[in-house]
Order: C-alpha cells, then sequence, then structure tokens
C-alpha cells in the first residue's frame, strides 16, 4: 500500500494532469515552479562545465572528490537546474558528496544532437578537473535518464575513459514510445501520455531518425558500459522504456539492477523530503552510488 502522503501528493498531480500536447514554453515555466528547493544547509554554486551552465551542488560535509554528474528531465525541451533543486539536493545528501547539475541546451532551440554534446563536454571537464572516472557517477531522470544512457555512449564511443556507474531514473529511451507500457499503464499515469511524448520527440527529432542509438539507446550497442541501477515506477507509461532498456543491458553483458516501485509514478523520486517513498528511492540511489565511487558508510 503506498502511503498516505503518497496519496496526497497524487491527487495534488491528478488536478492538473498532462496535457494531451506538448507546449514546450509552458512546460518549462511550470517545471521550474515546482522544482523546490535545496534542502538545509546544501549549498550550490554556479559555473561552467566546459562551456556549459552548471551548478555544483554541496551538502554539509559531503566529499569534494567524488561527483554525481546529474542531467535532469523535462523531455529535452524543458527543465533546468531549477527544475531540480529539492531532488538534486536530497540526492546530495544522501550520497554524500557533490553534485554537478547541468543546464544543457534544450530544443527545439537546439535539437538533438546538443545535449549529449553538452553532457560529455561536461563530463570531460570534470576529468580535466582531476576527477578520477572511477569518481564520477551519471544520473538523470526522465530525458535526462536516456541522456545519462546517452552520455556513456558517446563517451566510450570517442575513447573516453567511463566513469563508475550510472543511474537512468525513469529513462526515456524509446523515440517512438512503442512499449506497452504506453497503454497498460496510460489509466494510472497522470503526469506523461504516448501523444505528448510524440510530440516532444518531433520538437526534438524533427526529421531525425527515431533510432539513432545517442537519441534512444534502446536500439544501441551496450557493450562495455558501466554498471546501471535503473529506477522506474511501477504506474508510468515509460515503465517498459526501463524494463526492455535492462534486459538489453543484460544481454549485452553489463551489471544492470532493475528497481520496480509499486503503484509510483513519473519521477516519484522529486518529492523526496515529503512523500516516504520518494526518501526510501533516493536511499537506495545512494547506496548504488556510494558503493561504486567507493564512499565509505
Amino acid at each position: 500500500m503506498a502511503s498516505e502522503k503518497f496519496e496526497r501528493f497524487l491527487g495534488l498531480v491528478r488536478k492538473a494532469p498532462a496535457p494531451a500536447h506538448a507546449d514546450h514554453l509552458r512546460m518549462r515555466v511550470n517545471l521550474d515552479k515546482t522544482g523546490g528547493r535545496f534542502p538545509e544547509g546544501v549549498v550550490g554554486t554556479p559555473v561552467v562545465a566546459g562551456g556549459v551552465p552548471a551548478e555544483w551542488i554541496d551538502p554539509p560535509g559531503g566529499a569534494t572528490d567524488r561527483v554525481v554528474l546529474y542531467l535532469h528531465g523535462g523531455g529535452y525541451v524543458a527543465g533546468s537546474i531549477d527544475s531540480h533543486r529539492n531532488l538534486t539536493g536530497h540526492l546530495a545528501v544522501a550520497m554524500g558528496c557533490r553534485v554537478l547539475a547541468l543546464d544543457y541546451r534544450l530544443a527545439p532551440e537546439h535539437p538533438h544532437p546538443a545535449p549529449v554534446e553538452d553532457a560529455v563536454a561536461a563530463y570531460g571537464w570534470l576529468l580535466d578537473q582531476g576527477v578520477a572516472p572511477a569518481h564520477v557517477l551519471v544520473a538523470g531522470d526522465s530525458a535526462g535518464g536516456g541522456l545519462t544512457m546517452a552520455t556513456l555512449l558517446l563517451a566510450r564511443d570517442r575513447g573516453l575513459p567511463l566513469p563508475a556507474a550510472a543511474v537512468p531514473i525513469s529513462p526515456m529511451v524509446d523515440m517512438e514510445a512503442l512499449g506497452e507500457s504506453m497503454t497498460t499503464r496510460a489509466a494510472a499515469d497522470p503526469m506523461v501520455n504516448r501523444a505528448m511524448t510524440l510530440e516532444i520527440v518531433q520538437l526534438f527529432l524533427g526529421d531525425g531518425d527515431r533510432r539513432d542509438p545517442y537519441a534512444a539507446p534502446l536500439h544501441a550497442d551496450l557493450t562495455g558500459l558501466p554498471p546501471l541501477f535503473i529506477q522506474v515506477g511501477d504506474a508510468e507509461v515509460l515503465l517498459d522504456d526501463s524494463t526492455r532498456l535492462a534486459a538489453r543491458a543484460r544481454e549485452a553483458g553489463v551489471d544492470v539492477t532493475l528497481d520496480v516501485w509499486p503503484e509510483m509514478v513519473h519521477v516519484f523520486q522529486a518529492s523526496a523530503g515529503y512523500v516516504p517513498e520518494a526518501d526510501r528511492a533516493v536511499a537506495a540511489i545512494a547506496v548504488f552510488g556510494r558503493r561504486h565511487l567507493g564512499l565509505a558508510d
């Protein structure tokens, strides 16, 4: 049974369900309004990472030689550092290390491959700053989860040393929206729907290939990628993006954990600090992340 706090949170979400059509300008305003703020004691410091606007997010007493590179969601057309302050702040506290949140370029002004180019530039910048690749975790939600995968792929293909691990949260990895959960979870998901997804894809890709592996990592060769921790809710239309990605990763010999949360909706982790399921989910990410970054318990 979902908690009473989650049910209250879900009731608020259902009062403003996802629109049938994508309005990226409205999405940007709405996401930034709901992004919240850092938990007490967490400090943000603006920085330019490889030419990309970013922010260091430091928890009290956190390690500075371990880094989570965080890539926000928003369908590649919305989202920002501001839209994800609550989530990234709680993640920094749970991990006990700094987070580098990235304001990568957005479509339609900057379509594919701008986001993945920005993310790999920021990752390369981290390495140039002396951060060991084994001390970097890449994470992101929704489109940022797909971008997490694309960042690993492009870094690998360019010969960069890969990070220790990655955490795609409810990743968007299928640009054709062909997963069965697009139908089977449609009534349960108040946040995402197939029509809106396909309109966002059009803004992001235009006439581009819907199976370009750097846009749709579901169709990529995943060989050689670092361990993955894929976390997703069972009540979201993007569920099968996660299940199919996990299956393909295992087929490629990747160490992958699929963490499915019953009754939970798209990126429920953003309600950390308010909803106990979100707190537990962020804690589970931190257990995985701290282990792979060599942070002591």
